[in-house]
Parts: structure tokens; sequence; C-alpha cells
């Protein structure tokens, strides 16, 4: 499975943000298998445990963040002498990510593992890149990676506290390990606390930057710490103060001024919102936020990334693949009853 079909669909005109997006992340394996996991199970989950798992029995710490298809290294990044849809005048292929490290794959592939070994689709093959997961944790959880966003290199709080988040899941079915695990998970979540934690009791984006970013909403849902932790609750309502634009929700505040100036609302972001809403008990708030988010498509009924608010135009490549596995796991997420309250703000 690709991030998405296609390359050079620019995200702004005229920016120079055309991507090729044809290859296949691990962090977007780990959300569709998850979001498969949820609705209970079948090929598509099986198909993204495989791959995920092939790639730490080969790669192991040096695990990159995509690869092929066919599990061979992504292509040097090169622009092609072709014309460009308007407003991206070069068209590219390949992708500079075969470079980076992503730490938070590794927790993503745990609770990928996780979720398929509760429902009886984890074989011992899938054990052992779990260990392969940890090990790498282990190796590489004191590195600067680029991070979910790909911006550069920091101790971003995401990619650590999705590593406990991953942890804790595998530590869960592995009785054996536990102990272990637990313990790393909690020394991993002691010095994020220690580095990352905002003066007003929330998450913040990484050492040197207080921002608020809306991929912290992520730990709370995959259990890296409770959803009424105090961290837990700031990082949620103050995603929801300071990055959110009539129902549609953005990754970070790049620039001050207007969020829309900078990028589209970040459809993925929307849909985690809905789930952190409803995880509150907030019932009424994840309805709206999810329909909201779930009506930002184009006439085929498929997302692209973002979504521009002012203009209302899909912006960027298409079928987003990780916004499809959102979608489906909010859906089935928003079917559990909840207490439910209006929410606090509205739109």
């Amino acid at each position: 499975m690709v991030a998405a079909a296609t390359t050079s669909l620019p995200e702004r005109a005229e920016q120079g943000r055309d991507y090729d997006y044809r290859y296949a992340w691990i962090r977007d394996q780990c959300f569709v298998g998850h979001a498969m996991a949820r609705a209970g199970g079948g090929e598509l989950l099986e198909s993204a445990v495989h791959f995920v798992r092939d790639r730490l029995l080969d790669d192991g710490s040096r695990l990159v963040p995509a690869y092929t298809v066919d599990g061979d290294p992504v292509p040097d990044q090169r622009t092609l002498d072709l014309p460009g849809y308007p407003g991206a005048p070069d068209v590219r292929a390949g992708n500079q990510v075969r470079g980076q490290l992503q730490l938070d794959a590794f927790g993503e592939a745990l609770l990928l593992f996780a979720a398929a070994d509760e429902l009886d689709v984890l074989d011992a093959d899938g054990w052992r890149a779990a260990e392969a997961a940890v090990a790498a944790v282990v190796e590489r959880g004191g590195e600067p990676d680029a991070g979910i966003w790909e911006v550069d290199d920091r101790r971003w709080a995401h990619s650590r506290l999705m590593c406990v988040a991953g942890l804790r899941a595998v530590a869960k079915r592995r009785p054996a390990r536990a102990a272990e695990w637990s313990s790393l998970a909690d020394r991993i979540l002691t010095d994020t606390d220690r580095d990352c934690l905002h003066p007003d009791g929330r998450w913040q984006r990484s050492p040197d930057d207080e921002a608020v970013d809306a991929s912290l909403l992520l730990p709370a849902l995959r259990g890296a710490l409770p959803a009424d932790d105090p961290r837990s609750v700031r990082t949620w309502r103050a995603v929801i103060d300071d990055l959110t634009d009539d129902g549609y929700v953005y990754r970070f505040r790049q620039q001050p001024g207007p969020l829309h100036d900078a990028e589209g609302a970040f459809l993925l972001c929307g849909f985690h919102l809905a789930l952190a809403s409803h995880q509150q008990g907030d019932a009424y708030g994840a309805v709206r936020w999810f329909e909201r988010n779930r009506g930002a498509l184009g006439p085929p009924g498929l997302f692209t990334e973002e979504f521009d608010v002012v203009q209302r135009q899909l912006r960027g490549n298409l079928p987003q693949a990780f916004v499809h596995a959102l979608l489906i796991e909010t859906a089935h997420t928003l079917t559990d009853d909840i207490p439910g309250r209006a929410h606090e703000k509205g739109f």
C-alpha cells in the first residue's frame, strides 16, 4: 500500500512543495493495520503486519521510513522532464525520506504487532520483528529524528511518546517481557516529561520548541499514558484552542497570523481530534469533528492530505492513504457509547 497514487500535486501553488508519495511508508502501514484491527481484522491487517515485519527483520534498527512496494530502497529524489500540475512546474520522482530516521515508526510497529496478536494473527516471525523494534528503541531512542512531519532532526516528543505507547502495548501481550518493556517505557516517558512538558502542563513539540502539535494527541490515544492524565487533557484542550479553525485541524503553527496562510488543514489530525474528544468523554464534539473532516473529500469520495479551509479545495497528492485509514478507525470507534456532553467551545 502506497501513501498516495500520485506525485507532484502541490500542497500550495508555486511554493515547490510537490512530493512523490508513491511509496510504502511504515507509519501508513501501521495506521491502516490498526484501523483494520479496530474493524475486526482481515487481509489488509495481515498485509500490513507482513510488510512491516519483513522490513524490521531485514533492517532492524536501520529501518527507514519508506520503501518501494517490493520492500526495496526508495530511489533518490530527481526531477523529470515533464510538464507539471499548475503551480508545480517540476515533476519529481523519488523521495529524500530514504535517508531519515523516524523514531516513532518503531513504536507504531509495536502497536501494530500488539493489535495483530490480540486477533491471533501475529506469528513467531512477527514477535521476532517486535523484539527487533524494541532493540532499535534501546539503540536509537536518544538520537534526534525527523519526526512524523519530517521537518528537521530533533528530539521530538511525539516520536518518543509513541515508542512508550508501543512498548506498553507489547508488554501486555508478552508477560515474560512485560516488566522489562514496561520499565523501558517508564524511563522514556520520564525523559520526555523532563524536557518536553510545557509550563502549562501540556506536551510541547521538542525541548527547544514550546508550540502545540496535533500529533501529540496520539500518545494518549495509543496508551502511552491515561486519557485522564493532566498532560493528556491539557494537550487535547490546547490543540482545540490553538490549532483549529471552522471545524478543521492544523498540524502546528508554522508562522504568526492565520493558520491557513501556511498550509491547509490536515485531515489526519481532524480524525485524531475526533478520537481524542471521544476518549475524553465528549461524544458531541467527537461526532462534530468527525463529520466536518469526513466532508472534506472530492467527488470520487477520496481524501487528499490537506484541505484548504478558505478556498474549500483539496491539497496535495491523491488519495492519501492514512486519512482513509483514520476515517475507518474513527467511524468504528465512535460507535462505542460514552457519556456525552456538549463541546465546550464549539466551532
